[in-house]
């Protein structure tokens, strides 16, 4: 073991256990603000019963998600201070702005829409959600361009008497195209995951609870669940269209992320997709299932579109940048990859029986439809976490990559990214404390959405007559 080892898989531990949390904020804000805003315009109990209830689970998961979203924070002086130092000036202004801009934004009215409840006009009541919900996905849009940056930099110099890269232009590192390519794929991925969510518990309820066809509850979740299913489905469509545009970006700026997702050790063309392969490197990789063609149509829209290789890469990158590995580890790029892909098909077979079961006036009553929602549930979780991982480390060994259409010669490879002042023991200790605390918030995490899954909707009482100016602050429910 060494701290440079150590030190990605603390990052990598605290990053994938944050990112469960981060899809499912972004995207159920926008749907409890949507629920609201049909109470508000209609009237119907029904959604305002649906707005208190996923409302509640969404401030358990954005209470958890900032409490393991500041260790990220920390990290970069802790262990990886050599980065800081090099593109601090750069990588620190859009952190700066997600914190100041959008996290005051979520909290503030966060805390408003909270305790509101009867003491704010309904229409101002309901601003407070929409302004969290657009806090959310700003917060969102910051830190894709802080993380794009590393994968594109742009709007920026290296300045070689400081050895640090110094910021140019904002507006370059606030546009960069790698960050208008993610970021829709990222807000995609949070409907995704949200309306799976949101179907998935309300699907479970029909089958567990059996609501009287006709009652209020009846009505609630099969409302829930078609309004999920339809979520999934839009989304489910942008994702296929935002990745493909992910894609095509990846080939022209990191083709050999491209390579390694593929097991592509050769350049090829007209190249095959392998469903399923073997082996951890070029030596030894040996494709089993493939389809033809499919690789290039996906990397260059092209039946016959050339692919780079690895070994062509390698070759590239020695000769600009030296000798060394420029390889990341294919077996780690190829699975999250299909992972990635293959999890998200969970969303996609519950959105489709959803809507066929519940089609003029039905519901849905077979234990094994409560299964499919139970099951689908975790599934854009993980899809959404292996498209993260398959991101970080797809780009290895650089911690920021090198601008293939840049002048300027800003890049750092990860191995040089780690504090020299920390040792072995210092970074396993903090390792092995975080993964516990965060083991220990993800327990809580479950538990709580598990107990007011199951607890089910707020009864709604009649308003009373009393002014809501004498009422205390209450948490409303």
């Amino acid at each position: 073991m060494d701290p440079l080892e150590l030190a990605r898989w603390q990052f990598g531990i605290t990053t994938v256990y944050h990112f469960m949390l981060v899809p499912l904020t972004i995207g159920l804000s926008v749907l409890v603000a949507i629920m609201q805003t049909a109470w508000v315009r209609t009237g119907n109990p029904k959604w305002l019963r649906l707005t208190k209830y996923y409302g509640k689970l969404l401030m358990i998961t954005f209470a958890l998600g900032v409490a393991t979203g500041i260790v990220q924070e920390f990290q970069f002086g802790m262990n990886w201070s050599e980065y800081s130092r090099y593109v601090g000036d750069v990588f620190g202004a859009p952190l700066a702005m997600e914190a100041l801009a959008a996290f005051f934004l979520e909290s503030t009215f966060l805390g408003l829409w909270i305790f509101g409840w009867d003491r704010l006009p309904k229409k101002i009541h309901l601003a407070c959600m929409w302004l969290f919900s657009i806090g959310t996905v700003a917060s969102a849009y910051f830190i894709i361009a802080a993380n794009s940056w590393m994968q594109h930099p742009v709007g920026a110099t290296y300045n070689p008497e400081t050895g640090r890269a110094e910021m140019t232009d904002i507006g370059a590192v606030l546009t960069n195209p790698t960050t208008l390519v993610a970021f829709p794929h990222i807000i995609a991925t949070s409907f995704l995951v949200a309306g799976t969510v949101v179907a998935g518990i309300a699907g479970a309820w029909l089958v567990a609870k059996r609501p009287s066809a006709g009652s209020d509850d009846h009505s609630l979740f099969r409302t829930a669940l078609r309004f999920g299913a339809v979520t999934m489905i839009v989304s489910g469509l942008a994702v296929i269209g935002t990745g493909d545009a992910q894609a095509q970006m990846m080939v022209k700026d990191q083709p050999m992320k491209m390579a390694a997702a593929e097991g592509l050790c050769n350049t090829e063309s007209g190249a095959s997709f392998s469903i399923l392969a073997w082996g951890t490197t070029c030596d030894n990789w040996n494709p089993i299932i493939t389809v033809p063609h499919l690789t290039a149509l996906l990397a260059t829209h092209n039946w016959n579109g050339e692919v780079q290789g690895i070994h062509e890469l390698q070759a590239q990158f020695e000769e600009a940048y030296g000798p060394g590995g420029y390889t990341p580890n294919i077996p780690v790029a190829f699975w999250s990859f299909r992972l990635m892909i293959g999890l998200g098909a969970g969303s996609a077979a519950l959105a489709l029986a959803a809507l066929w079961y519940t089609r003029k006036g039905r519901s849905p009553s077979s234990v094994w439809f409560k299964r499919l929602s139970l099951i689908a549930i975790p599934m854009p979780f993980l899809a959404a976490s292996f498209g993260w991982i398959f991101t970080e480390m797809g780009r290895q060994p650089w911690v920021v990559y090198p601008n293939a259409t840049g002048t300027d010669p800003i890049y750092l490879q990860t191995l040089f990214g780690v504090s020299d002042a920390v040792s072995v023991g210092e970074v396993l200790t903090s390792m092995i404390v975080f993964t516990l605390v965060y083991a220990i918030l993800a327990v809580f995490w479950y538990r709580l959405m598990v107990r007011y899954a199951v607890e089910g909707p707020p009864v709604i009482e009649p308003e009373s007559p009393d002014d809501p100016s004498d009422r205390p602050l209450s948490f409303a429910y």
